[in-house]
Formats: structure tokens, C-alpha cells, sequence
């Protein structure tokens, strides 16, 4: 299994072969999916374009098991998905796989195919599948990493330090980042956990602590209520969702960041700066979400949030990026094809 946790050098792999290389990104419009594709995608320096689909009724609900619906007319002019075909086209979950498989087959094996996730119908339906390590799958073109992939890479965080963020921040204060979640299937938001999560918060500012807080779409508004209340009895800054989304200058500039255990994404990806994280767990879970902590725990990336803060924790570790590694994969195995 790949580390995603080594410095990588793609050129001297040969990264050139594909750099500049038409790129298609299907995208179900999940902001995290297409997160995950695009930062395989900037590794690897395609030439994008992004896909967008949205299928209906069965195709919708039964998808990855059944093909593009005939309407659609795929592979034809009438359609955004016609030829000249791309030389890679990446995916990133169940709704995509339809019609990675519709490219593979139309393309006659000219495409190299990309599914981020387990695609359900097994992994021979591309040519590579980047499956998270917590999912617990292997295979012979199977790529698993700790974390998923994203676009930020440790290189592009280091030349936004030197710049001034478009919002007010206290300079020599440590800043904690704290990334806020929201319910899903397998976690809840009680009004009990709200406290807990305020509680801590409030110990932080005490400490004289600068908060920077984003919020995801799954945030209830009685949970961004709260935090912002403690924001605004401090010197720090809460992002209400107009313009350019500062999450790049947060993982910049953070000393300490707070993510949700209701979110892989949210969790994994400020381990990219190798900063203590603390991980915020509200009511429920899952053993596959369990599974996914415990692997960054013993990792040494994050730690749980404790109920009140007496003092600040700060540890390091080799930062993790798991784009660089994936795109390292993509190259070795679209060498051995070529070749």
C-alpha cells in the first residue's frame, strides 16, 4: 500500500509524460468529490476539463449497476460526452462509474480511467481506483492512501504565508482553525454535543487562542449560531460563505486546527500541514469512520478534543498529501501501458 506521508518528486518519474495531457473530470457536483479529482488532477498537471452530471429517476438510485440512460445520448454529438475522447478522465464516486465505463468502451481503451472510491462492481471497471485505506480493500490496480486527495498541496500552503489573507487576522497570535460539520447518516448534533464543542472553544479564546471558522453545508444554523457567538466575544474571524472560500489561508496559517469526525475530508485534510489536529466528536459514529480515526491517531496527526482546554498541546508529524502519491501510481501504471 502506498504511504502518502513521503515527499514526492513525480518528475523524476516521469510526471512529463502526462503533464498537459487532456483531462476529463466527471463530477456528481459533491463539492468533496470534485475536490478529490481536481487534486489528482493538479498533481499529475492535466489539462482539465470538468464533466458535470446530474442522472434521474433509476438511473439515479441504481447507479453504479446500471448504464448511462439512453436519453442521455451518450457518445454522440447531442451530448457533452463525445468524442475527441481525453487521454485521462477521472471520476469520484457511485454516480460517475456509468460513465466512466460508457468512456472506456467508447474511447476503445485510448482513455486511461480514474475512479476515486470504491466503485461497487468491482475494481477491473478502470484502469486505476484509489480506495481510502479505512475501507480495507486491495487489488492489482487498487492505489490506498490514509487520507483522501485534495489540492492542497504542502507547496502551494508555503507561498501563501508570505501573503496578506483577504480578512482580518491578528498577527503573532496562534490560531486554531476550527472546521465546522453537521449531521449525516451515522452522526447527530445534540444540543449536549453543541455545548461540549462551545465549551472547548471558549477555553481556547481564554487562552488568548484566534479562532478561524468555516462552516460546511451540513452545518445546522443552532451550531453556527453558537460558534459564532464565541467568535465574536474574541478577535477572530467566521466565514459566512460570500466569495472566495479562504480555506487555503486557514491551513496557511493555522497553528492548531479542529475538525469534525463526521468528515473524512475535513478531518484529513489540514493533516497536510503536519500541525496537531483535533478531532470533535459529536454524537454517533461508525466502525468505518472509527477505523479512519484510529488510523490517524496512531499516526500521530490528530487527537481527540478535550471537553475544556487548560493549556495548548502542540506535536508534529510527516505531513500527509495523498495526491502526490496517487498521481505517482497513475504515472508508474500509465508508463507499463504504454511502453
Amino acid at each position: 500500500m502506498p504511504s502518502d506521508s513521503n515527499p514526492h518528486r513525480l518528475k523524476d518519474i516521469g510526471v512529463a509524460s502526462l503533464a498537459g495531457r487532456s483531462c476529463w473530470i466527471v463530477s456528481d457536483g459533491k463539492a468533496g468529490h470534485e475536490a478529490q479529482s481536481l487534486g489528482v488532477a493538479d498533481a499529475l498537471d492535466l489539462n482539465v476539463t470538468i464533466k458535470r452530471i446530474d442522472p434521474k429517476g433509476l438511473h439515479r438510485t441504481l447507479s453504479p449497476f446500471v448504464p448511462v440512460a439512453r436519453q442521455e445520448h451518450f457518445g454522440t454529438e447531442k451530448s457533452s460526452f463525445s468524442p475527441p475522447w481525453p487521454e485521462v478522465s477521472i471520476g469520484t464516486g457511485r454516480l460517475t462509474v456509468p460513465y466512466m465505463r460508457a468512456i472506456k468502451r467508447h474511447a476503445k481503451s485510448g482513455t486511461f480511467t480514474v475512479i476515486l472510491l470504491d466503485p461497487k462492481i468491482g475494481a477491473a471497471t478502470a484502469d486505476v481506483v484509489w480506495i481510502p485505506a479505512h475501507d480495507e480493500k486491495s487489488g492489482a490496480n487498487i492505489i490506498s492512501t490514509l487520507t483522501p486527495p485534495h489540492r492542497h498541496s504542502p507547496s502551494s500552503l508555503a507561498l501563501l504565508r508570505d501573503v496578506q489573507p483577504p480578512f482580518a487576522c491578528p498577527i503573532g497570535q496562534t490560531k486554531a482553525v476550527v472546521l465546522l460539520g453537521g449531521p449525516n447518516g451515522r452522526y447527530s448534533y445534540s444540543e449536549a454535543a453543541i455545548k461540549r464543542l462551545v465549551a472547548a472553544l471558549r477555553s481556547l479564546t481564554k487562552l488568548g487562542v484566534t479562532l478561524l471558522v468555516t462552516a460546511s453545508r451540513r452545518t445546522p444554523l443552532t451550531l453556527g449560531t453558537a460558534v459564532r457567538t464565541v467568535v465574536n466575544e474574541s478577535d477572530g474571524y467566521f466565514w459566512e460563505g460570500s466569495g472566495d472560500n479562504p480555506i487555503a489561508y486557514f491551513y496557511a496559517l493555522g497553528d492548531v486546527f479542529i475538525a469534525p469526525a463526521d468528515s473524512i475530508n475535513m478531518t484529513a485534510e489540514p493533516c497536510v500541514t503536519g500541525r496537531p489536529v483535533y478531532v470533535f466528536h459529536p454524537d454517533g459514529g461508525s466502525e468505518k469512520f472509527n477505523r479512519f480515526h484510529r488510523a490517524l491517531e496512531n499516526y500521530g496527526a490528530t487527537k481527540s478534543l478535550p471537553e475544556r482546554f487548560d493549556k495548548l498541546e502542540t506535536w508534529s508529524y510527516p505531513p500527509l498529501f495523498a495526491s502526490d502519491t496517487i498521481a505517482e501510481e497513475i504515472v508508474r501504471r500509465w508508463s507499463r501501458r504504454t511502453r
